[in-house]
C-alpha cells in the first residue's frame, strides 16, 4: 500500500508531530506509516483522511495485486 502522507504534509506545511496531534495519533505512528513499515488501522486511516478533508482512499492507495 503506497501513501501520501508526506505530499499532504508539505501541502499544508504540516510536520509529522502537527499531524500526529491532529489525528490524536503519536509522531512514531505517523513516521512508520510514512515509511510502510506499519499499515494503519480503519480508525487511524479515518482520523488522518479527516485532518486533511480527502477520501481515505485518495490518502491510502492499494496496488491492484494486492487486492487479488
Amino acid at each position: 500500500m503506497k501513501n501520501r502522507l508526506k505530499e499532504l504534509r508539505a501541502r499544508e506545511s504540516m510536520n509529522q508531530t502537527d499531524l500526529a496531534k491532529k489525528a490524536k495519533v503519536s509522531r512514531q505512528t505517523i513516521s512508520l506509516i510514512e515509511r510502510n513499515e506499519y499499515m494503519p488501522s480503519l480508525l487511524i486511516a479515518t482520523k488522518i483522511a479527516y485532518v486533511f478533508n480527502e477520501p481515505i482512499e485518495q490518502i491510502f492507495i492499494f496496488e491492484k495485486e494486492e487486492l487479488e
